[in-house]
This record gives C-alpha cells, sequence and structure tokens, in this order.
C-alpha cells in the first residue's frame, strides 16, 4: 500500500476553537522507500497564530499573508493522500484540525479519503513503554540525525518521522509473504538485503561470565562430575569431529 507520512502546523492548539492549519507536508514511502512525490503547502490560515505557537514555527502573519487559502489547496491535498495509509505522530491532533478545514467547505472527512490512519506516537508508546517518544527522542533513539531542526516544519518533520517509522518497522514487510509459494518465498528472502536489519549484540559482562561458569560448575556437580555440554566444542557437520573440552 501506498504510505503517506503527514504532518501540519497550526496556529494554534484548538481546532474547535477557530485555530486553523499554516502548514500541510506530506513524504510519500512506496515499498518502504521514500520517494520524491511530496506535498507541500503553506497556507493563510486568516488568522494570527498564538505567540505559543509562532514560538514553536516560527511561520508570522506577514509571511503567510499572500499564500492561498485552505479552500484553494484542498482537492488537491485530498486527490494526493486518497487511497494511502496516513502515518502520523499525535495523529488527533492533525486529523482534528484536517477534518475541520475540510468540514468548512463539505469536503469528506479525511478518514472516507485514506485508506487508514497509523498514529506513529501509539506504535512507540507500545515499543518503549514509560519512555520519551517524542520526534525528538525516537530521532536520538534510532540515531537519526535532526541537528538542523530549529524551529518545527511540516514538510522537515515528516522526513523525520518517516526514517523513524521505517527504522520502527524494520524487518516487518517480511510479513507479508504468506499466500506466497516456496518458491515465491525463496525469491521474497533473496531480495531482501540484509542492510535493512540492525542487528544488536549486547556482549556479556565480566560479572555475567562468572555467574555463568558458576552454574556450569554446579551442573557439573550435580552431575557426578561429568562435562557439561555448555563446555564444550562444537561439532563439525560432518560429524568428524568428537567434542572436547572447552580450553
Amino acid at each position: 500500500m501506498r504510505q503517506i507520512v503527514l504532518d501540519t502546523e497550526t496556529t494554534g492548539l484548538y481546532a474547535n476553537n477557530g485555530d486553523r492549519i499554516i502548514e500541510i507536508g506530506c513524504v510519500e514511502v512506496l515499498s518502504r522507500h521514500v520517494t520524491e512525490n511530496h506535498f507541500h503547502q503553506y497556507i493563510n490560515p486568516e488568522r494570527d497564530s498564538h505567540p505559543d505557537a509562532l514560538a514553536v514555527h516560527g511561520l508570522t502573519t506577514e509571511f503567510l499573508s499572500d499564500k492561498p487559502k485552505f479552500a484553494e489547496i484542498a482537492q488537491a491535498f485530498c486527490d494526493y493522500i486518497r487511497g494511502a495509509e496516513l502515518i502520523i505522530h499525535n495523529a488527533p491532533f492533525d486529523i482534528g484540525f484536517l477534518n475541520a478545514e475540510l468540514a468548512r467547505l463539505g469536503m469528506p472527512k479525511v478518514e472516507e479519503i485514506a485508506e487508514c490512519i497509523t498514529d506513529s506516537l501509539v506504535k512507540a508508546r507500545d515499543m518503549f513503554p514509560g519512555r520519551r517518544n517524542s520526534l525528538d527522542a525516537l530521532c536520538e533513539r534510532f540515531e537519526i540525525s535532526n541537528a538542523h531542526r530549529t524551529l518545527h516544519g511540516a514538510l522537515l518533520d515528516s522526513e523525520l518521522l518517516a526514517e523513524v517509522y521505517l527504522a520502527m518497522t524494520r524487518g516487518q514487510e517480511t510479513l507479508e509473504i504468506g499466500g506466497m509459494s516456496v518458491e515465491e518465498e525463496e525469491a521474497a528472502a533473496r531480495a531482501t538485503p540484509l542492510s535493512n536489519f540492525r542487528i544488536v549484540v549486547l556482549a556479556a559482562t565480566q560479572e555475567e561470565l562468572e555467574r555463568h561458569e558458576e552454574v556450569l560448575d554446579d551442573i557439573e556437580k550435580s552431575n557426578k562430575g561429568a562435562p557439561c555440554v555448555w563446555r564444550t566444542e562444537p561439532v563439525s557437520a560432518d560429524g568428524a569431529l568428537e567434542a572436547e573440552p572447552a580450553k
């Protein structure tokens, strides 16, 4: 399915109290690759931003005064997201604002236009319960550079979220091979580059190694001194070599 990573900037926090969208940024993802088919639009909200919101996005009333109104870009936006899975961080916020804008024009809700909506914040909280799961925190956790992000921007945040979401779901692209023939499954496995996977190796500490040896000593004592299998060298594939105690 075509995926669209979406973010908005707004004049304030409350769509039901007259706040408006001032920027929409969308990034397209096809087959887990970010394409160059972006959708980005600044919007004249016909009102000032709340000072707190202005401090976050830096988009002044003067800058937005000559930009198109939402009504002028609404159809292009709807056509862009139609039939796609939308990936949004804290989706209720952005969807609430988008639906408020669409309702003013008598247009269908986002849920009726897109195929489905995935909230990456909910997914992050499931993966990392009890930890900070803001976009900045996730960029740090997945080692994605956001040094160029001094202010929030819808397109920049969508680009960062696309990288974060691909990192969060790495490996899941192979879960859709059900129903394939054995030959098709083997071909799909060969086509998946190992570079897509991040393998984390955690070496045992010296204390853990010492405790492990103590457990093996206890096993050998309870087995009347017979060598513990975890202290033997592996046997070769053809069985030519016998297992010997590890040095």
